[in-house]
């Protein structure tokens, strides 16, 4: 009886076991990647519709109605749903953030919530409007079990909108560099941070000299938010910028607060450690398989240097091979060099080919030749990683904050023509969105084909798959 037992185990537990390790064995250059912004994917539980929140609307940040409020999409729609994304031929799922947000914020009048994901008050926890940090595990392990890889969205630029300014509390906070207002004078021109050498010397104890943050405006946190963002380290205003609203040229692309989200101080060695904690956290909990960032060109490339690495090892100690991240340097600019220099100087292993999406633009909605093409893919060799060249670059034809692909195409051009778009550039997606509660991005390396499969009841999506398969 025993043997038999025996071997009816190695019968269930083998094959498992050789599933998960063909999952974590696949490269990251082999990924059939499906965005979701789960908000607006699958409602799998009501009870978490409201975030545990009462009120209306400007309360609990729910509105269905409404694409500026939560619609209702969490974790267990989307774990529910996993069957049918990999039905489309995706291998990985890269989720949008799911950090704890502020559930409403805006002027009034022009109020709207955190659906996004990107308004982070708590960066340890999922937000209770997409479940529990069990349900994330949940999420990640039915993926697993299907030999999908789940990315998460990661966020260190900046946090929700807290710190306010003294000097213009109710209007725009004009950018201050730091040549006009110093570190070493307050914004009322009294000396402070005596003996702090600059944000360029980024050791501890350089940064333990800098112990005022009120060198280009006064901040100051409203009353009853002293205690709004966890870890706890992050309501201190000594851990950001402060120096009012980017304009997204020059210094303030870097220490700028964006569209007035409180800019973190990413020089700081307590920032670069507490990001390290709170990310190497989510793999250690989660096991998840990879890190999409977010602004990552408008923080300095000296935290990248040591952010990658360290999340890098942490992986490979929970046993994650092939940990991907890619990071998020947005550009309309058909311009290679530009995304390819934060891989070789900020050391991404990875960033998204927003160069592809401009080149796809320009020559299928616009007047460029299709040699911009064939320019694009000349300057591979500039992105620096285990390839060696920007087929490690993950790529889509339409980025998820630029709409559908075909708000770029002519007035008036036949859909004879999409398709043979579609045909001439293999291994790209170019359908437009599934309807609201289904939407999602194929994204695919630089091999394989793109075919297009109908589907029942919903708009068509492109499948790329490689090329062994067709």
């Amino acid at each position: 009886m025993k043997p038999l037992i025996t071997a009816l185990l190695a019968l269930i537990v083998l094959p498992a076991l050789a599933a998960l390790a063909d999952y974590r064995a696949r490269p990251e250059s082999d990924a059939i990647i499906y965005f979701v912004l789960p908000d607006r994917f699958e409602n799998g539980s009501r009870a978490n519709d409201r975030g545990g929140l009462k009120g209306d609307r400007l309360v609990t940040g729910f509105d269905p109605a409404s694409k500026g409020f939560y619609n209702g999409g969490d974790l267990k729609g989307l774990t529910a749903r996993l069957d049918y994304i990999a039905g489309l031929g995706a291998t990985t799922i890269w989720l949008g953030p799911i950090s704890q947000n502020r559930p409403v914020q805006g002027a009034k009048g022009q109020e709207s919530a955190g659906y996004h994901g990107y308004w982070i008050t708590d960066f340890t926890r999922v937000d209770p409007h997409f479940g529990t940090n069990a349900e994330l595990k949940a999420l990640v392990d039915a993926a697993h079990a299907r030999g999908m890889k789940v990315y998460l969205d990661n966020v260190t630029n900046h946090t929700v909108d807290i710190i306010q300014y003294r000097e213009c509390s109710d209007s725009v906070c004009a950018f201050r560099s730091r040549g006009d207002f110093p570190y070493s004078r307050s914004a009322a021109a009294e000396p402070i941070n005596q003996g702090f050498a600059g944000d360029h010397i980024q050791t501890a104890e350089n940064f333990a000299r800098l112990t005022r943050p009120d060198f280009a405006y006064t901040p100051y946190i409203p009353k009853g938010l002293e205690r709004a963002k966890t870890p706890a380290w992050l309501n201190d205003p000594i851990y950001y910028h402060n120096r009012g609203d980017s304009t997204f040229r020059g210094e303030s692309s870097q220490f700028g607060d964006f569209v007035s989200l409180d800019d973190l101080a990413t020089e700081h060695p307590r920032v670069v450690q507490g990001f390290i904690e709170i990310y190497g956290g989510w793999i250690d909990e989660f096991g998840v398989d990879g890190f999409r960032i977010d602004t990552a060109q408008h923080v300095n490339p000296e935290f990248w240097q040591a952010f990658a690495p360290a999340m890098q090892a942490r992986a490979k100690a929970k046993g994650i091979a092939n940990f991907a991240m890619f990071g998020e340097i947005a550009s309309d600019e058909m311009g290679p060099g530009r995304l390819a220099r934060h891989t070789r100087v900020d050391k991404l292993p990875g960033v998204l080919d927003f160069a592809f999406s401009a080149a796809a633009i320009q020559a299928i909605a616009g007047n460029a030749p299709t040699s911009v093409l064939t320019r694009l893919y000349a300057d591979d060799p500039l992105y620096e990683g285990r390839l060696g060249d920007g087929r490690k670059q993950p790529d889509l034809r339409r980025q998820p904050r630029q709409g559908p692909l075909r708000l770029f195409r002519p007035q008036g051009q036949p859909e004879r023509r999409r398709r043979r778009d579609c045909r001439a550039h293999p291994a790209r997606p170019c359908a437009d969105a599934v309807r609201a509660r289904r939407t999602g991005d194929l994204l695919r390396r630089r091999t394989g084909i793109c075919r297009r499969r109908q589907r029942s009841g919903r708009s068509r999506n492109a499948v790329c798959q490689p090329r062994r398969q067709l």
